[in-house]
């Protein structure tokens, strides 16, 4: 165990004081630390004059495999599951069917890939559940510090995740990769250290022994997460951990990844939140997003006769650009809409206009619009409300993705509107990479960020429709769409 660890409170807390009750030397090992961390919280709530939210824990001298559920009393945990419901969950880009509750258990399908998030954010905490696999080989994680939407080309989130997995490891010679007893790592932009390094340096820690049981029977898991730090118990024994984790502050979530899984018994005991943290070391908020692709073309409509070009791989939507446009079945007036694309088929090489930052094509000498040859990879586009005029492009050409080129190109339109809705900048990420456009539509403005970059602001639409549904365009090219989220928004209010 690192003195960091209990540093992060501001106190100087003594080992033989926290060792209460114990047989032996490991099983001390295991009540001295989450005992510290009951300790620093009661002192910290009486040096703000807060009422203490932890009492002292009564232990009772066990094998050291005793359950750690009974280090604290069983007051302390609050169930964050109800074990009738979904209540205070959010399904944040899988199936309405990938998760149900039966026999007060959360039954997870595996299908399609993603994750369920609580809907508060947690800081520092102790977290206890139980897990188990129907398969042999099953995968399934816990998810800390999340946050609240799937990181951009991926059906998870950025967090550190907490192995729930079995039958599988990984070995590249004498070295020991990864395992299916308790692993903890980084994903997506999250950081931390590990406790051990690991045998090739990832930023993940190899659990310190096998505690984990079989397919058909239940584990129980034990995190303790506080600032920046955190350790994994499994079956009552210590066995990974890490510290100077970022973002110490998220969601927490379950995983849903193929084979099917059980949770029961999820409990948190919330505890004191120290310094106040650094923007960049929180997870993002929630905004309100919510999926508008759950796995499946429920809610979404191809044209008669058309059907099968766009089919749900998992958790992408790929399209072979032999079908039609799709569209959704729902209408929308003000929103914002954020999407992952990518090309997926090869280009050719093609002409196309050269397109000034004012929307203007310039004409050469034999009255002709000058181009310029590109590797063109296709061509698509976002239809909004309906209107195929109102359509943020996506495509390769130099002028970048986000424009919209039925007004840009409409001689009716006045040069400010033109060069309104042509980007500022060209965002696109390489071909074959993901790309994530947020559209922003407002009363008749509209705004679009592409890979964080502001590309149209607050363009205006002369005449664009009220409402209508949302559409991704065919155009002949093949394309992958993925994690389709959308709020929508209130009316802009009217100046006087």
């Amino acid at each position: 165990m690192q003195t960091h660890h209990f540093a992060a409170f501001g106190l100087a807390v003594s080992i033989g004081a926290l060792s209460i009750v114990a047989s032996t030397a490991a099983q001390t090992s295991i009540i001295s630390l989450h005992a510290a961390t009951v300790t620093a919280a009661q002192t910290s709530a009486l040096s703000t004059g807060d009422t203490p939210a932890i009492t002292t824990p009564t232990v009772a001298a066990q094998s050291v495999d005793m359950p750690l559920t009974s280090v604290l009393s069983g007051e302390e945990l609050t169930p964050l599951f109800n074990g009738k419901n979904l209540s205070g969950w959010v399904n944040v880009n899988t199936s309405p069917t990938t998760w149900s509750v039966k026999n007060g258990e959360i039954f997870c399908t595996g299908v399609p890939t993603g994750v369920l998030r609580t809907e508060k954010s947690y800081r520092n905490f102790i977290l206890e559940l139980e897990w188990m696999h129907e398969n042999p080989k099953g995968n399934a994680g816990l998810f800390i510090w999340s946050d609240p939407l799937t990181a951009k080309g991926q059906p998870f989130t950025r967090s550190i995740e907490v192995q729930i997995m079995l039958g599988e490891e990984m070995r590249e010679g004498d070295k020991l990769m990864y395992t299916s007893q308790g692993d903890i790592f980084s994903i997506h932009g999250a950081t931390m250290k590990p406790d051990r390094p690991h045998p090739a340096g990832w930023a993940r820690c190899l659990p310190s022994e096998n505690r984990t049981k079989g397919a058909g029977e239940w584990n129980h898991y034990r995190v303790t997460a506080i600032d920046g730090t955190i350790k994994l118990a499994i079956n009552g024994k210590e066995v990974s951990g890490a510290f100077d984790v970022n973002p110490r502050e998220g969601f927490i979530c379950l995983e849903s990844e193929g084979t099917p899984v059980h949770f029961r018994n999820i409990r948190i005991q919330e505890l004191p939140a120290g310094e106040p943290l650094a923007p960049d070391a929180k997870c993002l908020q929630d905004e309100g997003f919510r999926s508008i692709f759950t796995g499946s073309l429920q809610g979404w409509t191809e044209q008669t006769g058309l059907a099968g070009h766009w089919k749900v791989e998992d958790w992408k939507l790929t399209y072979d650009g032999r079908g039609e446009t799709l569209w959704s079945v729902n209408k929308y007036a003000d929103f914002e809409l954020m999407i992952d694309w990518r090309w997926s088929g090869s280009s050719h090489k093609a002409k196309v206009p050269v397109v000034r930052k004012d929307g203007t094509t310039p004409v050469g000498a034999d009255g002709k619009q000058e181009t310029v040859e590109i590797d063109e990879f296709g061509d698509s586009g976002i239809y909004l409300r309906g209107n195929d005029k109102s359509q943020v492009n996506i495509w390769s050409w130099p002028v970048g993705s986000g424009e919209v080129y039925g007004y840009r190109t409409d001689p009716s339109q006045s040069a400010q509107v033109r060069a309104g809705v042509t980007p500022s900048e060209n965002a696109d990420a390489p071909p074959g990479k993901w790309n994530r456009m947020k559209i922003k539509m407002q009363g008749e403005r509209l705004t679009v960020v592409l890979n964080g970059k502001t590309v149209l602001n607050n363009a205006r639409l002369p005449g664009v429709p009220v409402d209508g549904p949302i559409a991704l365009q065919h155009h002949g090219a093949p394309i992958e769409f993925a994690n389709i989220y959308l709020r929508e928004l209130p009316a802009p209010k009217v100046s006087e």
